[in-house]
């Protein structure tokens, strides 16, 4: 609002007269009562003077005033003529190329993202327990066991139970600090569990965006309840003790999952015991083997000392020499037996010849056995009464019998862990 002589903006109020406001202008002094329109009419109608008159609200009357606009002839068609045209404008100025890879129009993208996000989880479902407090005690490792077979979030905990009963000490304390919702029944027998009844029948009005429920309670009575939470399309578990033991059976499917209290452990099923003794039993059979190799090849260091110490000892009798067996046991070896007993190997060609022996026998007899390197070596020790070694050094094959095999293009040998398996060529 204007002073009318000025046109001047600043005037404070001046009293009332005839119920209307008066003011009073600080620029010129002017008296003038509150204009009868809104300020922006009160400017189209003075802008619409063309210059010819000034119109003076304070001298105007309603009448006349209706008079001036219909003779300026504002009309309704200039109106939507301009809204048209600022709409075109504002749609021409959204569609451009500049606008949609505008910073202001990235924001406005993110704003309907992080609106989308925060819609996304009040429609995701969540899970729901109901627990009978007096049949049923849940610790805090069973309920996390409960939240991990559940597909949804656990979010609503209920507890049905008549709070005054001595019996139940201070498990409401208990349960209120995890959360749980308490709901007091009178005593009397099966209350709770009818209380349960009536409030899971109806689970859906309090709580529309549940899909799991968990029906806590060894009462055969809830099973009526697990029924008609089914009938709504409802996923539901229903828990029971038995023994030290809780099973929970997921009615909608069968399957039926046992979870231990004072082990505080999932039971794993009787598939699974199965699988894990099997596999016990090959890492101990492995460990086994792994034990018996090494001590072959103690034997093997031991029968190579032995030698060495005769070599060194000429004045002892060798018929107190001391050679390792097969059977890891240790035996005298008179020197008759030794050279009537034993096999000779006296070139390269033998050598190889008996080692084909050896890898054959080990294989018709153990198809699917892998023949170690220690094992070859006691084999050979076993028929011709010497070391591997011995008998490549004293040939003059090289400095060990693993070299020689490396080096020998009849066997190949590949590493298994700590052990090299021994392979031939022709028995491929």
């Amino acid at each position: 609002m204007k002073c009318p002589r000025c046109e001047s903006t600043s005037y404070r109020k001046n009293g009332r007269r005839n119920d209307k406001q008066n003011y009073l202008c600080k620029n010129c002094g002017k008296q003038f009562l509150e204009s009868a329109f809104p300020h922006s009419l009160e400017s189209d109608l003075l802008a619409n003077s063309n210059g010819h008159s000034q119109v003076f609200m304070t001298e105007a009357t309603e009448p006349s005033l209706v008079k001036n606009l219909l003779e300026e002839k504002v009309t309704e068609q200039n109106l939507g003529s301009f809204s048209f045209k600022l709409t075109e404008e504002l749609l021409q100025t959204i569609l451009s190329s500049d606008w949609l890879q505008s910073a202001v129009f990235s924001q406005l993208i993110q704003k309907f993202q992080q609106q989308t996000e925060i819609k996304h989880p009040l429609q995701t479902g969540i899970s729901l327990l109901l627990l009978d407090a007096e049949n049923l005690k849940l610790d805090v490792n069973s309920e996390l066991f409960l939240a991990n077979v559940c597909k949804y979030p656990l979010q609503v905990k209920i507890a049905f139970a008549n709070w005054r009963n001595p019996s139940i000490g201070k498990q409401d304390i208990e349960l209120y600090n995890r959360g749980y919702q308490l709901v007091h029944v009178p005593g009397g027998k099966d209350s709770a569990d009818a209380k349960m009844i009536a409030f899971g029948a109806c689970v859906l009005r309090s709580y529309p965006t549940v899909k799991e429920i968990l029906v806590c309670s060894s009462d055969g009575i809830l099973i009526h309840l697990c029924n008609e939470l089914q009938n709504q399309g409802l996923i539901v578990y229903w828990v029971r003790r038995k023994a030290q033991d809780l099973h929970i059976e997921n009615l909608n499917t069968g399957k039926l999952t046992h979870y231990s209290l004072p082990l505080a452990t999932e039971v794993p099923s009787l598939e699974k015991v199965v699988d894990t003794i099997q596999d016990l039993i090959k890492t101990e059979q492995e460990s086994i083997n792994v034990r018996l190799n090494s001590l072959v090849t103690v034997a093997t260091l031991f029968q190579e000392k032995c030698d060495i110490d005769f070599k060194n000892n000429p004045n002892k009798p060798e018929n107190e020499k001391i050679i390792p067996v097969l059977d890891n046991t240790f035996t005298q070896c008179t020197p008759e037996a030794k050279k009537g007993s034993f096999a000779k190997v006296s070139n390269k060609e033998a050598l190889d010849k008996l080692l084909l022996k050896i890898i054959q026998d080990i294989q018709k007899k153990s198809p699917k056995a892998k023949l170690c390197l220690p094992k070859l070596g006691s084999e050979l020790q076993k028929i011709t009464g010497e070391s591997p070694n011995s008998i490549i050094k004293k040939l003059k094959l090289g400095s060990s019998f693993l070299k020689y095999l490396e080096s020998s293009p009849t066997f190949t040998l590949k590493r298994s862990g700590k052990e090299y398996e021994v392979t031939a060529l022709l028995c491929k």
